[in-house]
């Protein structure tokens, strides 16, 4: 047995993340929002153990608190910008401009970079509150460096019309992970940014297909618009080619000093997983629409036949308590259902997918490897959850 490769496996199973999803969010949506940090938690788990390095599952250390304490105080932070200094950009733009439109402008470029500051920190608390055989991962403080880089990219990358993208991508991928370390081996992004040059092809053709259809057809020329059955599905395939191969190029391309990691995801196969997974909520949703339809029928069942019945006669024959709690009950249950439909039907196959085609090489100098200090972090991820930046997982 080869002792300095390691395989991955993934142990989560679609059935008991369904109750643990659905127990959680039902929970949130209880307690008003309050349970959404116990939820995270417990869901974070769940999936860092399931993922298994050489049969060894990571481990998610953070605690809920902390996460609501992080909450609070980036709330405080974000009354103080949506109080103070809008109010000042506001009263200067009338002042000045004699209009909003400025304030309204500065103020949203405003909150570009604490957006990318938000992004760096979250990284750093998850990895920080992340173990495997007992060591922990942990991530050098440098959040305003990330920040000033990224916009500079992000600037280059809108002045090339999106050209630049992979150079942002890798620049950006190379800054976050040369800070990042397990215990005491530092990670080191090799490669060069034009090795994504290729894998960003494909999603070029389609757009730059699709932008061309799309002006023709504004000149005149509607028949091209069938040329969209060819390029929109170029671009849905460009996308997930980008995606994939971008993530597998700058994998491995990464180093633990003697340790490299080997990526082997397929594209066809994460087209694959999210057809299929929308198709299976889409048909989740008709159920639902379908049960709201039933109880519609019988609350207005005493009211006459709906062949006699106007729409509108429909609606008023319904008792107001009843349409006020069919209309709560409807919209939450639209919320509840995605958020855990997502999890069974698209996030666990995808992690699944990704963790099993991963192979770390050189592993036998992972056991020389001391601990990391533990990075405190009392804010947690405060920032990112305020500005809701998808740190849900």
């Amino acid at each position: 047995m080869d002792t300095a490769t390691l395989h991955t496996d993934f142990a989560g199973r679609r059935g008991p993340l369904f109750g643990l999803a659905l127990r959680t969010a039902v929970l949130t949506i209880l307690t008003l929002g309050i349970y959404r940090f116990w939820m995270k938690t417990r869901l974070r788990r769940y999936y860092w153990s399931s993922i298994r390095p050489g049969g060894l599952p990571l481990e998610y250390a953070g605690m809920p608190l902390e996460k609501l304490l992080g909450f609070l105080i980036a709330v405080v932070f974000l009354a103080f910008y949506i109080g103070i200094v809008n109010l000042i950009l506001m009263f200067a733009s009338f002042a000045i401009l004699h209009g909003n439109v400025t304030a309204y402008a500065l103020s949203f470029v405003g909150v570009i970079p604490v957006i990318f500051y938000a992004r760096y920190r979250a990284r750093r608390y998850v990895l920080a509150r992340t173990r495997w055989r007992g060591i922990r991962f942990g991530v050098e403080p440098g959040a305003w460096g990330y920040a000033l880089r990224a916009l500079w990219h992000w600037l280059l990358t809108l002045l090339t019309l999106g050209l630049y993208w992979p150079r942002k991508t890798f620049w950006l991928e190379k800054y976050r992970t040369d800070r990042t370390y397990f215990g005491t081996q530092p990670l080191v992004q090799g490669g060069r940014w034009t090795m994504l040059i290729r894998p960003f092809l494909p999603l070029v053709a389609g757009v730059a297909g699709t932008a061309l259809l799309g002006l023709a057809a504004a000149g005149g020329g509607l028949p091209l618009l069938l040329g969209l059955f060819v390029t929109v599905p170029l671009t849905l395939y460009g996308l997930a080619h980008w995606n994939v191969h971008a993530f597998r190029r700058l994998t491995n391309a990464k180093t633990g000093g003697p340790v490299r990691f080997e990526a082997r995801p397929r594209v066809w196969r994460v087209l694959r997983i999210y057809a299929v997974g929308w198709m299976l909520i889409a048909l989740a949703y008709a159920a639902l629409l379908t049960l709201f339809a039933v109880v519609l029928g019988a609350l207005t069942a005493a009211s006459g036949s709906f062949a006699a019945m106007s729409p509108n006669e429909i609606i008023e024959a319904i008792p107001r308590w009843a349409a006020v709690l069919l209309g709560v009950a409807a919209y939450f249950s639209v919320f509840l259902t995605y958020g855990v439909l997502a999890h069974v039907f698209l996030r666990l196959p995808i992690w699944r997918h990704y963790a099993e085609t991963l192979t770390i090489h050189g592993a036998d100098a992972i056991l020389p490897i001391g601990q990391r200090a533990r990075d405190e972090m009392e804010r947690a991820e405060g920032l990112a959850e305020a500005l809701d930046l998808g740190a849900a997982i």
